[in-house]
């Protein structure tokens, strides 16, 4: 892909964007920086632009950008059907997106997972298992560092000789899958998927088909990998062309797949390697939550095709505590347990959570609706939830999904849901912040308000 000397607009200043801009920089092209958003509403994203060298074109008059360009990148936050858009591909103008940028620069095999939920628990295992063996990988993409740092770095080094990475590790996500064309990783897996961003997506069938893109440019010398759990994803099967592998928690849904790893009583066993293999028992595993361990199936299933042993694969797994925001234990006090899952934005990731935790929950949830269909919830929060707290926009909603259910009380804040957790649960008991919603009601994003739940948890007086 040569952009040398091309007029090349990036649409959406996040991380993203920015990374974007630097690296098209440095391929030689000409580029100019677009967001809706005033200059000083990104006063911080601007400060790590070299203006002098990128062109920023923000605010109302930010499209005019595009009118005049060759090619555009636009960030996963974009809604790819934006009419400037539409525009500009009547015009002929390609639109690509920062993670198709990004591949087309990354000299390493790249390992991708999508799904809807998982995914950041999922790639940080693959890292630590990739580094734990004595190989190199970027883990980034839609989690952390932006997919094009990894290009950029791989740039600015292929002149020295030696690549940085052994592997790309991408956490994706279905807005970055809209707009992919050569995007080939090497392994690709579908975790999950579950109703999500349906304030997106016009159907089901429209976001599945984003989450199925991940398998359009594979070949018969890849690996994909589907939860063979999920009707869903099994189904996804039929849009690939590389080698079919599986992983499954209850080891019932395996026919048909010869290599996979799954669930055998309490330990997890594979094939992927031709032989059948122990990984290890649920109880070596510091992560708590059914649904962790398919994610940690689907990672070793990742680690043992690039060549990680057995033993490197157990030792991260005694070890890693999981992830922040996501079922992270932040305190035990007086007996009882508070946990921060503040990244559960969505009902199927509350599911989980309450599937997860054996204990008497006091459930604290709610934000910016999503779309979701909290009616689903009902069942498991009879079932386990002594008590529901609900904050922000979407309080009455949930409340009245719960039907009859009498144990609802609201909170004005966060503060205030902790507060009355702290004073109802007993000892034993788990008061859980799983919001099933968005954090933009009340909060900058998801790790602000799982930061300021435990800024508040640890300031309950002992």
């Amino acid at each position: 892909m040569n952009v040398k000397d091309l007029q090349v607009a990036v649409v959406g200043l996040a991380r993203s964007g920015v990374g974007a801009a630097k690296l098209l920089h440095q391929l030689g092209a000409r580029v100019t920086v677009a967001d809706r958003k005033k200059s000083q509403e990104l006063t911080a994203v601007l400060s790590q632009l070299d203006q002098t060298k990128i062109a920023v074109n923000v605010g109302a008059q930010y499209a005019s950008a595009l009118d005049r360009a060759d090619l555009i990148v636009i960030s996963p936050g974009v809604p790819t059907r934006l009419d400037v858009l539409d525009r500009a591909r009547a015009r002929g103008v390609p639109v690509i997106g920062e993670l198709e940028l990004a591949s087309r620069f990354l000299t390493a095999p790249i390992l991708a997972v999508t799904g809807t939920n998982g995914k950041s628990t999922t790639v940080t295992l693959i890292g630590k298992f990739l580094q734990e063996a004595g190989k190199r990988a970027f883990v980034g993409g839609n989690l952390g560092i932006a997919a094009t740092q990894a290009a950029l770095n791989c740039l600015e080094t292929k002149l020295g000789g030696a690549a940085p990475y052994d592997y790309a590790v991408l956490e994706v996500s279905s807005f970055q899958l809209e707009t992919i064309v050569q995007f080939h990783p090497w392994i690709a897996a579908v975790l999950n998927v579950t109703l999500d961003h349906m304030d997106r997506y016009a159907s089901e069938k429209e976001y599945v088909a984003a989450k199925a893109n991940i398998f359009s440019n594979q070949t018969a010398g890849d690996y994909s990998l589907f939860n063979l759990d999920d009707a869903r994803v099994t189904e996804l099967r039929a849009c690939t062309k590389a080698t079919v592998l599986g992983f499954s928690r209850t080891g019932a849904s395996l026919s048909g797949v010869s290599k996979a790893t799954f669930l055998d009583g309490d330990r997890i066993v594979t094939t992927v390697r031709g032989q059948r293999e122990e990984i290890c028992r649920r109880s070596d595993m510091r992560l708590i939550g059914l649904h962790n361990v398919e994610n940690v199936m689907a990672a070793v299933t990742y680690g043992l095709l690039c060549g990680c042993s057995i033993e490197s694969i157990r030792t991260v797994l005694r070890a890693f505590p999981g992830l922040e925001h996501a079922l992270e234990v932040v305190r035990e006090r007086r007996g009882i347990r508070f946990v921060n899952d503040s990244k559960g934005t969505n009902v199927d990731a509350v599911l989980k959570a309450l599937e997860g935790i054996e204990q008497p929950i006091w459930l604290i949830a709610g934000g910016r609706d999503k779309g979701g269909d909290f009616a689903r919830l009902r069942g498991l929060i009879r079932e386990r939830v002594k008590g529901l707290i609900l904050i922000g926009e979407a309080a009455g909603r949930i409340q009245a999904a719960m039907g009859d259910f009498d144990r609802c009380r609201p909170a004005a804040t966060l503060r205030e849901a902790v507060e009355l957790a702290a004073r109802e649960a007993q000892p034993g008991e788990v008061v859980l912040l799983s919001p099933a919603c968005a954090s933009f009601d009340m909060f900058a994003d998801y790790q602000d308000r799982g930061r300021q739940f435990k800024a508040l948890v640890h300031g309950l007086p002992a």
